[in-house]
Order: C-alpha cells, then structure tokens, then sequence
C-alpha cells in the first residue's frame, strides 16, 4: 500500500460490543470523501475479543489499497501510551485521533479541510466551545468543566478541551508527541497544552458528542488518578519545561 494521506488515530479497551460495527460504519462514512487513509486501533490492554476483534477487521482490509485497518498493542490499559503509540507509528501527513464511541467523520472532514487550507496545524473538537452540543450524562458534561478549569489554573490552558478528537499536520507536532512526560489519562492534555505553549496555530471547533455506550471506567473511580496525573504534569511542564 502507497503512504496513506490520512492516519486515524483509535485508542480501544474492552470494546468488543461495538468495535467491529464502528469501524465498518466509519468507513463507510468516509467513503464519500474519496480519502486514502489507515485506521489505526491503538489498544491498551483489553480483557475481552477486542484485540481478536482488531485482528480480524485488519485481516479484512488487508487489500483494499486505499483504506487499511491496523491494530497495536500497549500491553497495558493505558490510553496515554496506546494513543502516543498509534500516534507514532501512524504514516500518513495528516493525524486524527478519534474515540471509539464517536467515530465522527464530520469532524474529520472540517477538520482536514481546516488543515489543508493552513489555517491551523491543529484542530481539537470540542464539546465545551460555543455551538458544541454534549450530550452525554450531566455529571459527566460537568467533569469535563471542572477539568478544563483545573488546567487554566494549573497550566494557563487557553482553550476549553483537551480530550476527544482532534486532528494535526504530523510534521508540526511529532516533536510535540515525542516531548510528552505523562501517560495515562492525561496524554491527550499535555499535548495540546505543549502545543499551545510552543505557538502552535490551533483552532478548535465545536462538536457534537454522542456516546454510542457508557465510558469503559467508572468516572468517580478515575478521579484520584486523573489528579495524581494532573500534579504529574504540572510538574512536568511547570519544572521540567
């Protein structure tokens, strides 16, 4: 297969409900477009079919010379360090990380064609700007709030969201993945906070999110790592620059 133009970017635990129908449904959606693209499923220590599941959607693409499906392993449930991981070995000159549960190929499209007319080197999907529509539960619509408030604080974050999908010009910010300190659920945070930070053009874009089942990790467990994360990183960009 050519270089794909395009690498899409997909972090997966423990998603064999619903894996093999996202990709299949993303492709399809991307159909349209006319793109040549590989998919990349950055799995992180999954305990079900999902790496099986992996396998075989790669095994079924295999020939198609335009659109392939791949799968990495972290070893580990680490989103940080599979998303870094599928982030590193992706080829193509444009990057999107998506999520699983999202798979939204309108984002992918403005954000490409944002890309393509250099108005910025990254583009994050936010579920928190003006005209974004968040529409998962409160508490967790509320979390993020909270979260992004507590990176402005701690980091002079100028944006409103880290997580979710965005998309890069890969020669702009793979220097930016490599330089990054911490794993786990805070990856995705120190990236965008390093790229702003090193005068990187960003511009975010509002999205609409709707999750396609509940989030793999009880929110109120994930808070005392999110904030040992969180203090990992301040240290990581407050002191070691």
């Amino acid at each position: 297969m050519a270089e794909p133009r395009i690498s899409i970017v997909i972090p997966v635990y423990n998603e064999e409900a619903i894996l093999h129908a996202a990709v299949v449904d993303l492709r399809e959606r991307l159909a349209p477009f006319g793109w040549s693209y590989e998919i990349i499923l950055a799995e992180n220590g999954s305990r079900d079919r999902t790496v099986e599941i992996g396998q075989e959607l790669a095994l079924k693409y295999a020939g198609d010379e335009r659109s392939q499906v791949k799968i990495v392993s972290a070893g580990e449930p680490n989103y940080g360090k599979a998303l870094r991981q599928g982030i590193l070995m992706a080829r193509g000159e444009l990057i999107i990380c998506d999520e699983i549960d999202l798979c939204d190929a309108d984002f992918h499209r403005r954000a490409v064609d944002i890309l393509e007319t250099g108005e910025a080197d990254l583009v994050i999907g936010s579920k928190l700007a003006d005209g974004a529509a968040d529409e998962r539960p409160v508490i967790r619509h509320v979390a993020s709030i909270a979260y992004s408030g507590l990176l402005r604080v701690l980091l002079g974050f100028r944006g409103t969201d880290t997580h979710g999908l965005k998309a890069f010009r890969r020669e702009a910010l793979i220097d930016t993945v490599r330089a990054c300190l911490v794993e786990k659920d805070v990856f995705a945070s120190e990236f965008v906070i390093r790229a702003d930070r090193g005068g990187i053009r960003i511009r975010e874009i509002p999205v609409r999110v709707v999750e396609k089942r509940p989030p793999s990790i009880n929110l109120f467990k994930r808070v005392p790592n999110v904030l040992k994360s969180v203090a990992k990183l301040t240290y990581a960009i407050r002191i070691r620059g």
